[in-house]
């Protein structure tokens, strides 16, 4: 459990978790190969175009996102840790230099047969969280997104159980 103390983070921050059920070394691959994150990346309605992706410390995934509206998105990571099979760190912005870029932690729990993934970010001040909670719907969105995670792997945990093997 991650605590944050009233004069720190805690007024910047978002934390969404979700039981996901597969292995931890599968759900955390759906984040390591854009194969798969094409497939389920965002929230209700949006879908994710990828212009490059490189996954390691100091790689960057530039990619768009086209909301339902036909709004594009443009969206830029930067992965600043990755401890497979545990725990992803990264910075998430428009660009590079995006002022307003904010971090973000994913970390894999095994739990039995389920993974628990808990996604902490932080925002560099309040009002940037606040804006992302009520003009952007953040939390909502980040539930979606692991929700959208949790179907994709559960049917590549079943393809694999299935076939002996993913396919």
């Amino acid at each position: 459990m991650m605590t944050t103390d009233s004069g720190g983070e805690a007024d910047r921050e978002i934390m969404v978790s979700r039981a996901v059920r597969a292995p931890r070394e599968l759900v955390f691959e759906a984040f390591t190969e854009v194969r798969h994150l094409a497939r389920w990346w965002g929230p209700e309605g949006f879908t994710t175009t990828t212009r490059s992706f490189d996954f390691r410390v100091g790689g960057v995934w530039d990619f768009v996102m086209h909301g339902p509206d036909g709004t594009d998105y443009q969206e830029w990571i930067t992965w600043t840790e990755i401890a497979p099979p545990e725990r992803i760190a990264l910075e998430h912005g428009e660009s590079r230099d995006d002022p307003n870029a904010f971090a973000s932690l994913l970390t894999f729990e095994p739990a039995g047969e389920e993974t628990r993934i808990m996604m902490r970010t932080v925002f560099p001040t309040k009002e940037l969280r606040d804006e992302a909670v009520e003009k952007y719907h953040a939390i909502e969105g980040g539930e979606q997104t692991l929700s959208h995670l949790a179907a994709y792997v559960a049917e590549l945990a079943s393809k694999t159980t299935r076939n002996g093997a993913e396919s």
